[in-house]
């Protein structure tokens, strides 16, 4: 969805409240405290008419209570939480320091009660351990349901090719485990496999039973993609994609409400399995994040704690992300760092613990389900039996260069494409593109043995290092005694013609890889990145190992491998170039560093490795920041125009906020409340006559001191509530966000008092401030707008939305104060 679609849905012309990021929840806190416990000055007169001097009260974001005296309403006496202030629209962000604050008083609420009684001490303890339970049961939920889709595309992809008649529900493997029939050179075949040919035309050889095994397998690619496609385009268009750049945008705070829902969470679950088994160029890894988090936002509605806070939900939401990296990778420890470096927008202690205890559970339940039949964690497992030699850092830093090159080349060109197929009909037609490129898929991929069998199993191919237990073609190496073909277990050794064809199918596949990633990657099916990008990183990184190690046997007299290498001892091991061209790749399209080294080394158990990982890695991301910092993320975020500030990215200009608030010099006044002398209708009249999310409260027309800022959400409710709760509310009505009600003629109607809504303490710079604090402090502290003033005088209004805007302005060599009045905020 575009910007602008987002920007009016409910937000409206030059909102502000439309977009904000998140921020941490410490610092929400400190920052929290400092602006919003204050003592009555000289100013509170302003405020509050009779107030008595030196009085001490505590606002509270959003909500404020006041005392009651003889002279107010009965109003006044009522004093509540309004229902439905405090909550949010679709499309909006979060107010963090509000939902903090909220937080705050509920933890104090509950600590005031807790000696009373043992009732209220079980409840304080049910309240204390909610948030583990609510990751225990996450973390629960992603390893099964991992452990689920895992078996269940592994089934059906196979299904591509043939069917186990001595049970259906075996796998191609699994049906020839019991097999006392294989052999080593052919241990995939077993009387009980049967090829689509077999079955259909009792035969396995021959160009019929290719024709037929080829059309099988191109059917069922095409059913099971547009199986997929359907069930997304009916029932949950929020399953398509990663779901990591949505996941991003809402854990810095932004609603997109039903994107973690329970439609949403069992849609996903199927078509993902679904769109692997079909073929594309795709993985299920990044689409796992996303079921994970769906899991978490549905168990977090099991406790008030975080079902009725925003930002507390965001919590669990953190520690769900690092339980579907966990599961998808098999990585426990890399999906917390994950969560850190890539997703979490803010990540205390606190998060840091439950995300690794919610990434334990699950690959505990993962482990347990053992989906993969080789009791282990993970798919690509390795053991070497070489060490690396300090000459092999050029080649690891060559493939980091190349992952670097790919990861900007994809990202450019995906987003072009991205934006085509939002621009023209083709996008309309998403059945219509999934079914083309599952047919492309398809029709290319089944003539080349290393395009056709599943990419997970391709990688685990690419990784493993040649021994007297391969028969793949990879490793058809001549003896060195003879000359004949063998499978040498531990000596370098000139590669036979098998190599050089693996070579060649290899080359062809990365081609198709690269071409097809990049249509892909956006379709209307979930749709993963990290495994078509390993895989590209792979087959160059096994090119280039291979190369190497015949570079070595035949020249083991040059200089490099003169004092590394000697004749017929081990010196050059392909699988690993494969490992860390790999990372390099994905690396280069994501440009994640740590966290990555870490998935990678906890994926293929390589931790003797970790130096050329570290080494491509670091060298992936700089070449990939030489063409541009936004990973693939980053970059669908604003081509989707989702309200993010980056906080990677630098604010290197000399702007200051007068040059950036709104209004501009043609624009229209700043849209206004007054404390004390409007009546309701002229209320409503504003709100209605504008589409702004709130507005700030001042003094008076003549005074324009700032007194606070009121949200239109909660005017408006607070105005229903109070039209159906109490009699004698009517146009002529006074509207009050003082303490105390202004003095009135007897025969005046009964004020509103709407102080209960008003947020006394609105975040405030002055018109001097530069632009670079600025930024900060809405990354800092998650806010929604900030208001400009000089002396006390309000000036001016800054929203995210604006920031956004100036940062795409300065980009586009445009001066800040060029811009048509449509585009202004509030």
């Amino acid at each position: 969805m575009e910007s602008e679609q987002l920007f009016s849905r409910g937000l409206g012309r030059n909102s502000y409240n439309s977009i904000t990021s998140a921020s941490s929840d410490e610092e929400l806190l400190d920052g929290a405290g400092v602006i919003m416990d204050f003592h009555t000055t000289e100013d509170d007169s302003l405020l509050d008419g009779d107030t008595s001097p030196g009085s001490n009260y505590t606002m509270s974001n959003g909500g404020g209570g006041a005392g009651a005296s003889s002279s107010t309403h009965l109003l006044d006496l009522l004093e509540e939480p309004i229902p439905g202030v405090g909550t949010y629209d679709d499309f909006h962000t979060i107010d963090w320091v509000r939902e903090k604050c909220k937080d705050r008083e509920r933890h104090r609420k509950i600590n005031s009660k807790k000696k009373e009684s043992a009732w209220e001490f079980s409840k304080s303890l049910c309240d204390a351990w909610s948030g583990w339970l609510v990751v225990t049961l996450t973390g629960l939920a992603s390893g099964a349901l991992a452990g689920v889709i895992d078996i269940a595309a592994d089934w059906l992809n196979d299904l591509k090719e043939g069917v186990c008649l001595s049970a259906m529900w075996f796998n191609h493997e699994q049906c020839c485990w019991d097999s006392n029939e294989t052999t080593f050179a052919e241990r995939d075949k077993c009387p009980q496999w049967k090829t689509w040919a077999e079955l259909i035309l009792g035969q396995a050889e021959g160009p019929g039973s290719y024709i037929m095994n080829y059309f099988m397998f191109t059917f069922w690619a095409l059913s099971f993609a547009f199986l997929a496609v359907s069930l997304v385009k009916v029932f949950a268009p929020y399953a398509c994609g990663s779901g990591i750049p949505e996941i991003k945008t809402i854990l810095s705070g932004f609603i997109i409400r039903g994107y973690l829902g329970k439609w949403t969470l069992m849609i996903k679950t199927i078509t993902l399995v679904l769109a692997v088994a079909s073929g594309l160029s795709l993985g299920k890894e990044g689409p796992l994040v996303h079921v994970a988090c769906c899991c978490g936002n549905i168990f977090s509605y099991l406790f008030p704690k975080y079902s009725k806070n925003e930002a507390k939900k965001r919590e669990v939401l953190s520690a769900a992300s690092a339980a579907g990296v966990s599961v998808a990778f098999g990585a426990p420890i890399g999906g917390v760092l994950f969560s850190l470096e890539e997703v979490s927008y803010y990540f205390p202690l606190k998060t840091l613990w439950r995300s690794f205890f919610a990434a334990l559970v699950a690959a505990f339940v993962l482990r347990s389900i053992n989906p993969f039949g080789n009791s282990r964690l993970v798919l690509f497992y390795v053991e070497y039996h070489t060490p690396w030699y300090l000459f092999e850092l050029f080649p690891f830093i060559l493939l980091g260069v190349f992952g670097g090159l790919w990861g900007a080349f994809f990202i450019r060109a995906n987003i072009a494409w991205c934006r085509r197929r939002k621009s023209t009909r083709f996008g309309k037609y998403p059945v219509l593109e999934v079914i083309t490129v599952a047919a492309i898929t398809a029709i290319v991929a089944f003539p080349n043995p290393y395009t056709r069998q599943n990419t997970s199993e391709l990688i685990k191919e690419l990784f493993t290092d040649c021994g007297p237990l391969e028969s793949s073609q990879l490793c058809q190496y001549r003896s060195q005694m003879n000359g004949s073909q063998a499978f040498p277990a531990g000596s370098d050794a000139a590669a036979a013609p098998g190599v050089y064809t693996a070579m060649w199918q290899l080359s062809l596949a990365l081609i198709f890889k690269i071409i097809m990633t990049i249509f892909t990657f956006g379709l209307k099916v979930p749709s993963g990145l990290f495994i078509p990008s390993m895989a590209i990183g792979a087959i160059a990184g096994r090119i280039v190992g291979i190369a190497v190690e015949q570079l070595a046997y035949y020249h083991h007299d040059w200089f490099l491998f003169r004092e590394w290498c000697e004749v017929g001892a081990d010196c050059i091991t392909p699988g690993l170039y494969a490992m860390v061209g790999a990372a390099a790749c994905l690396g280069g399209v994501t440009r994640m560093t740590v966290s990555l080294v870490v998935i990678v080394f906890e994926l293929t158990g390589g931790l003797e490795y970790i130096v050329p990982l570290m080494a491509a890695v670091m060298t992936s991301k700089w070449v990939g920041d030489a063409f541009g910092r936004e990973g693939i993320y980053e970059a669908h975020i604003r081509l989707n125009g989702y309200p993010f500030l980056d906080a990677k990215e630098e604010f290197t200009h000399t702007t200051l906020a007068r040059d950036v608030m709104r209004p501009r010099r043609n624009d229209l006044p700043l849209s206004v409340l007054t404390q004390d002398d409007m009546t309701l209708a002229e209320l409503q009249n504003i709100i209605s006559q504008t589409s702004y999310n709130g507005f700030p409260v001042i003094v008076s027309k003549e005074s324009e001191r700032l007194v606070g800022f009121a949200l239109r959400r909660d005017i408006t409710i607070a105005i229903e509530n109070s039209r159906r709760k109490q009699e004698g509310i009517v146009l002529n009505s006074r509207v009050y966000f003082t303490q105390h009600a202004p003095t009135l003629p007897a025969d005046s109607p009964r004020p509103l008092k709407l102080r209960s809504i008003l947020d006394m303490s609105p975040f405030t710079v002055t018109d001097h401030t530069p632009m670079e604090i600025v930024v900060d402090i809405f990354r800092k502290l998650g806010l929604r707008q900030c208001l400009v003033t000089h002396n006390g005088i309000l000036l001016g209004i800054i929203t995210k939305k604006n920031i956004l805007e100036h940062l795409e302005e300065l980009k586009q060599h445009v001066e800040p104060l060029v811009i048509s009045p449509s585009h202004s905020a509030c």
